[in-house]
């Protein structure tokens, strides 16, 4: 890998890591099923460090478990953001190898639907544990395991996480063409420009 590029993709991860701690802190969109709540766009950071590479992805997991467990934040939080070096990793070892996707919208709808399946059954592996240990707040034991669990985190997060895939996506479309974004998404841009290439071509 080029030089210039290894250090565009190390600047990108740090600014990656920050956003994914500053936007579950300060985002005014949040949509609220009580007890749980989702915040829009709070995993834009991992998945647009997912259409970078494995180590960049694995890189903005781990930072912002790391930035929510030093910030104090409750336990729940940051088991459920470690659970993110999951999808993560997966998630970009696929894209690495079938970067194309991303340009073709029903393969990217489904790879979507695959990564929050792993993403929702993941964060409710996580949870399981607290709840039954007594360790959630009252309402989620006020609405019972199913619906707190099941339903809100696990099928909350899936319809959250693919939400949030959409708008990164959107984003790289956005801005992969200009020079610095060219450095950092390089696999994915290469890969739209031989996808639109070939459509012209047919």
């Amino acid at each position: 890998m080029h030089r210039s590029r290894v250090v565009s993709q190390m600047t990108a991860a740090a600014l990656l890591i920050a956003l994914g701690i500053v936007i579950p802190m300060f985002s005014p969109v949040k949509i609220v099923l009580p007890p749980a709540s989702f915040t829009l766009a709070s995993h834009v950071p991992v998945f647009l460090a997912m259409f970078i590479s494995p180590a960049v992805a694995a890189a903005t997991a781990v930072g912002t478990t790391l930035g929510f467990f030093l910030g104090g934040f409750p336990l729940v939080i940051v088991l459920r953001a470690a659970t993110h070096l999951l999808f993560a990793l997966l998630g970009a070892a696929f894209l690495a190898a079938r970067p194309s996707i991303v340009f073709n919208m029903l393969k990217a709808q489904l790879f979507s639907l695959a990564v929050a399946a792993i993403h929702g059954a993941s964060e409710v592996i996580a949870v399981t544990p607290l709840f039954l240990q007594g360790d959630m707040s009252t309402g989620y034991y006020e609405n019972g395991f199913f619906l707190s669990v099941v339903v809100l985190v696990g099928i909350g997060t899936v319809v959250h996480s693919m939400l949030d895939f959409s708008i990164a996506l959107g984003l790289l479309r956005a801005v992969s063409k200009q020079p610095f974004f060219r450095q950092v998404f390089g696999g994915a841009q290469t890969s739209g420009q031989a996808a639109s290439a070939g459509r012209r071509g047919q």
